[in-house]
């Protein structure tokens, strides 16, 4: 796995650095590059440029032009009008993941969750790295708030949400995500942050017992840090992040 790993990140980082040049945000570099111009109308019709331009971080799997090519003839045109925006916006934040993902990190990762809470399985096949049935071409692209990766095939999300575990904390957490993710995606990161700290308030006043004592501690750090903070963004994501380690140690 060393010696495939290695060949992974050295093949890839080469023809990663033509990309890098001076550093922009995630939609300005994708612009800069040339070779995602479906992928950047996309983000447009799906009114998520302010949320990619937005601090992160955010790692994106970016497919190229051909990668959008290689749907069924139509798709793409589909997708793009109006009245298909929910389907485009899931579609395009199965493509975002939170937080910085370099190549050495996502190696070693059978599986992360994408920020539209869906799950892309990861796996290192024939020396190369793949999500799903996509295959990664170029990797750390580094911005000014995360890290693009390309692929080769568009990603397309799994019908339903994630599971989750049914105890009451879980069920408040997840009802929470489901609203405030759209909110978020949709540019309205107050109103995000706001279902996300209300939820919180609503676990910490459930009967003695309902929630750990360590997980009572994690949500009222939370809930302090983002009470201070005068960045929405910052708000939502800091609340987020408490919510998915919740999650995770729960299930």
């Amino acid at each position: 796995m060393k010696l495939i790993t290695t060949s992974i990140i050295g093949a890839m980082a080469l023809s990663s650095a033509a990309l890098a040049g001076e550093k922009k945000d995630i939609v300005d570099t994708a612009v800069a590059a040339g070779s995602f111009k479906t992928l950047v109308a996309a983000v447009k019709a799906a009114g998520l440029v302010d949320t990619l331009k937005g601090e992160g971080p955010f790692t994106v799997f970016a497919p190229t032009d051909e990668a959008f090519a290689k749907l069924p003839a139509g798709t793409v045109e589909s997708l793009l009008k109006p009245e298909n925006k929910d389907k485009l916006v899931d579609i395009l934040t199965y493509h975002v993941v939170a937080g910085k993902v370099p190549a050495k990190k996502a190696l070693k990762l059978s599986e992360a969750t994408a920020v539209n809470d869906k799950e892309i399985k990861l796996q290192v096949k024939d020396g190369s790295l793949f999500l799903n049935e996509s295959k990664v071409v170029k990797t750390d692209i580094k911005c000014t708030n995360g890290i693009i990766h390309v692929i080769d095939a568009v990603l397309l999300p799994p019908a339903g949400a994630a599971a989750t575990q049914v105890g009451p904390a879980q069920e408040v957490m997840a009802v929470a995500i489901n609203k405030g993710v759209p909110l978020f995606n949709h540019g309205d990161h107050a109103a995000c942050a706001a279902v996300y700290e209300m939820a919180a308030m609503a676990i910490m006043k459930m009967p003695e017992g309902t929630v750990s004592c360590s997980d009572e501690k994690i949500l009222m750090t939370a809930l302090q840090h983002s009470k201070h903070s005068g960045c929405a963004t910052t708000r939502a994501w800091t609340m987020r992040k408490a919510f998915d380690k919740l999650m995770v140690a729960a299930n």
